[in-house]
């Protein structure tokens, strides 16, 4: 009679419970339940992470509290967020704190700016005349939501070009929230004072001169009164 083989150790529960948080995490960072979207069934991720109710319902009970998921009753589990930090800055946005807000963007498109001139590649080059070209058609058709969305691509195609991962990380994580801000502004109908050019941008990037890019993404970024 072959001698017993000894059973796999079985994970402390709170042990279990991070590795399920690590699981569900990447899952929605992969895109494969994007921001919008309902998540699986408690018992379809039970079957699919091999763990107990308990674990999977903690699980997404930490992942609910961080803002990253929204439990909603008799409908499901949705996809707030790709991850923590995006949550937390819209909730300091809610608070009205404008120039706190234009200083944040500051910070990242700036420096974007100034890498993404001396880093660029061809392919960065065509997305964001690609980019630039759609916002202008966007702002011409007149509709905010559309504009805005147009404008936040363009933003992020700059960030793209300053090759920088963690940079593109932490823009992605507060540009939901930069986007409503953005919204509020335009109110309900775009307005001819309110067009900001960004061809000169583009155009300083792609001479390659860091200083010029810089000056062009911080122009439109002035608090008021130079605060």
């Amino acid at each position: 009679m072959p001698p017993p083989v000894d059973a796999a150790p079985i994970p402390p529960r709170g042990r279990r419970v991070r590795e399920t948080i690590t699981q569900l995490r990447q899952r929605i960072m992969d895109g494969e339940w994007p921001v919008g979207t309902r998540i699986p069934t408690e018992p379809q991720l039970v079957e699919a992470l091999g763990v107990g109710r308990n674990t999977v319902r903690e699980a997404v009970r930490a992942l609910a509290h961080a803002g990253v998921l929204e439990c909603r009753q008799g409908s499901g589990t949705y996809v707030l967020s790709t991850d923590e930090i995006a949550p937390v800055v819209a909730r300091r946005l809610a608070d009205d704190r404008t120039a706190e807000v234009i200083e944040v963007r500051r910070a990242f498109e700036v420096e974007a700016a100034r890498l993404a001139a001396r880093r660029r590649t061809p392919e960065d080059l065509a997305a964001l005349d690609d980019a630039l070209a759609t916002r202008e058609a966007a702002w011409h058709r007149g509709q905010v939501a559309e504009f805005v969305a147009a404008d936040a691509a363009l933003h992020t195609a700059v960030v793209a070009a300053a090759h920088n991962a963690m940079l593109a990380e932490l823009y992605a994580s507060v540009g939901t929230a930069m986007r409503s801000t953005l919204t509020q502004a335009m109110g309900e109908a775009l307005t001819p004072e309110q067009h900001v050019d960004h061809a000169r941008l583009v155009a300083a990037i792609r001479a390659g001169d860091a200083e010029s890019a810089a000056r062009e993404a911080g122009a439109f970024l002035e608090l008021p009164n130079g605060a």
